[in-house]
């Protein structure tokens, strides 16, 4: 489902009210053959597990997730099909399954709606012959019209996926452009700063030799970092074309590389970074990639730190190495300001950030599908002021 608290309590709401509502309407005022209260109010009662504070607060969590799904599905077509049996097929009732089709596949992802569409009308046909056998009337004109919505429902599922994919790829592609084109004022100072230090060396007793020295440095060091930082566009505009290797990585060194050649804005950042190598493994999966990857999540880690106005101390960014049952797993943990509860269900979308005056969204997600792409998962464990830890979980290569 296409969650966010908001969203959930507004469809919990809307059947919390909505389901008595109806009922009320179609029993008294509009009578149609057949209406239940009690089964109502069953639904008004599982329409409100979706304004429970759980739900809203760990949307992230794959059992609320299926239990959001499940919820909606007996919510639209499981009993709409099941109301539309039972009164024959009305003018009314088969205005509403038409209706209902098109907002379910509105409300989640077109191949959920699909699958539920068709299993929920399939189960409520199946106890509709079961319970009322002799109440099975046949009417092609019905079948005609509800197919007729469910494939126009189908086709704007499909338009609205393939339009928001377009739209991704598209402005990925104009963030690697701009990428790209920052190199050439890059080179240009770089060219300065190899200028500055060459003169200084030609004049080592000017009496301000060793402050143009320093700035020649400084420069080269911005230019550096800079390169880095385009070195991570790059790769993360290429979110929806990672290429798939098999090629055998080793976690401890791959880890140990990254910390040293991160590029640390002081001494006392390169310090605070502890690696612990408890059980080492090996997966299959681009050293280039998982690379990027542990990049994406330390720059982050110190963002953190330095927005929790930290003083890097020793450990307060951890980096471990372990092996288990499930698999490798490499984890950064962090002593930063953490992620709010109700952001973690977002934070791996494209072009979510937390804070947009330090990212543009795409870290995690490039992640995320690295990780997909190797077989693993990522998890996150955070909370407001109390840190975050991002674990990757990886499948073992045989030994």
């Amino acid at each position: 489902m296409h969650g966010s608290p908001w969203r959930m309590r507004l469809l919990g709401l809307a059947s919390v009210l909505g389901q008595p509502l109806f009922g009320w309407i179609w029993s008294s005022w509009l009578a149609q053959p057949y209406e239940n209260l009690w089964l109502r109010g069953l639904m008004s009662l599982l329409g409100a597990t979706l304004l429970l504070p759980g739900l809203s607060r760990d949307f992230s969590s794959p059992a609320t997730r299926l239990l959001v799904t499940l919820v909606m599905w007996i919510e639209i077509p499981v009993f709409f099909s099941w109301m539309y049996f039972c009164n024959a097929g009305s003018a009314a009732w088969l205005a509403t399954i038409c209706t209902i089709i098109v907002c379910y596949y509105h409300l989640t992802d077109w191949r959920i709606a699909t699958a539920g569409t068709v299993s929920g009308v399939f189960l409520s046909w199946t106890l509709f012959a079961w319970l009322m056998p002799n109440g099975l009337q046949a009417n092609p004109v019905d079948a005609v019209v509800i197919v007729f919505s469910w494939i126009c429902a189908l086709l704007l599922g499909l338009s609205s996926a393939n339009l928001r994919r377009d739209q991704l790829v598209h402005t990925l592609a104009t963030m690697g452009i701009m990428a790209h084109e920052l190199r050439t004022p890059l080179s240009t100072a770089s060219l300065i700063g190899d200028a500055l230090q060459m003169e200084i060396r030609r004049e080592q007793a000017h009496p301000r030799a060793a402050k143009l020295e320093q700035l020649g440095q400084r420069l080269q060091a911005l230019v550096r970092s800079m390169n880095h930082q385009i070195d991570t566009q790059i790769a993360n505009a290429k979110l929806l074309q990672l290429p798939r290797y098999k090629e055998a990585v080793d976690a401890a060194s791959l880890v140990s590389e990254i910390v040293a050649a991160y590029p640390y804005t002081s001494n006392r950042q390169r310090e605070c970074v502890r690696v612990v190598i408890q059980r080492n493994f090996t997966f299959f999966g681009s050293p280039a990639q998982f690379s990027q990857v542990l990049m994406n999540l330390m720059k982050n880690a110190l963002h953190s730190l330095a927005a929790a106005d930290s003083t890097y101390a020793a450990g307060a960014l951890r980096i471990a190495v372990d092996r288990g049952p499930d698999g490798g797993r490499i984890s950064v943990a962090d002593d930063g300001v953490g992620v709010d509860p109700a952001l973690l269900p977002h934070i791996f979308k494209p072009f979510f950030s937390s804070n947009r005056s330090t990212g543009h969204g795409l870290g995690l997600a490039f992640c995320q599908q690295v990780l997909r792409s190797a077989g693993g998962s990522i998890q996150v464990k955070s909370g407001y002021a109390i840190g975050a830890v991002f674990t990757l979980v990886l499948p073992l290569a045989p030994s």
